[in-house]
């Protein structure tokens, strides 16, 4: 482990696996770094088995609680120090996740919402780009409203276009397909007052870039966990109590 390194991050991944992929290598590429050894210890357990959480959230949940609980307690058994997970939608299931283990779970959602302060902090009108199990859980909205902020939604119609393209990304379809439908979805919330976009799905950034929206501020989830995760485990920010 690097001499910076203060702590350990366990990923909950494999939901999907680009997604997941995706935020491990932009973990290494913003990682500041000038050998091997200068880069982040990461423990991962990448299981693309965990149940659809969209339909989980729709019925009982059991077998997703399951896995993720199971997940979580590998990770702190095999050294994690703190615990985050490459999923918007499953965090439905962090509480569950929490009360299983006696280490820190970092919560997209959360770190997504905080970073408005910093990155549009004129914006009270915010656009939600999620699933349809994130949205029917309500993570976004109402982590927005606790800040005094309004969530900008889709219709059922355009939340069933957007779970289209998530699928196909998840089939390993060509992105540039499905980069100008993700543009137009994005441009339906601008149109609708958001003042500021939040990608609240991790496989948005495998289409559609931060620069891809120019004419309000676009939030990475990914993008921000990546820049957290790299903050907690060289200790820059301390770890919330858990």
């Amino acid at each position: 482990m690097s001499s910076r390194q203060k702590f350990i991050p366990g990923v909950l991944g494999g939901m999907g696996p680009q997604a997941t992929v995706d935020f491990m290598a932009k973990l290494v590429s913003q990682t500041q770094a000038q050998c091997d050894q200068d880069h982040i210890r990461i423990l991962v357990d990448h299981n693309p088995g965990v149940p659809n959480r969209h339909e989980a959230i729709a019925g009982d949940g059991s077998e997703v609680k399951a896995a993720l609980v199971d997940m979580a307690r590998r990770m702190e058994r095999a050294g994690a120090d703190f615990l985050l997970m490459v999923c918007n939608t499953a965090h439905a299931f962090q509480e569950d996740i929490r009360v299983a283990v006696d280490i820190p779970f970092i919560s997209i959602v959360d770190e997504a919402v905080s970073a408005l302060d910093t990155r549009a902090s004129h914006a009270r009108r915010i656009g939600v780009m999620a699933a349809e199990g994130c949205l029917a859980a309500g993570l976004y909205q109402n982590a927005l409203e606790q800040m005094g902020r309004e969530a900008v939604m889709w219709s059922d119609a355009e939340l069933d276009q957007f779970m289209s393209i998530v699928y196909q990304i998840k089939a390993g379809d060509a992105p540039d397909q499905l980069k100008l439908q993700m543009e137009q979805l994005a441009q339906v919330l601008v149109e609708r007052g958001a003042e500021a976009l939040i990608a609240g799905c991790t496989e948005i950034p495998l289409v559609l870039g931060d620069s891809d929206i120019l004419s309000v501020p676009l939030l990475s989830s990914t993008d921000i966990l990546v820049s957290r995760t790299i903050n907690y485990a060289l200790g820059d920010i301390a770890l919330p109590i858990q």
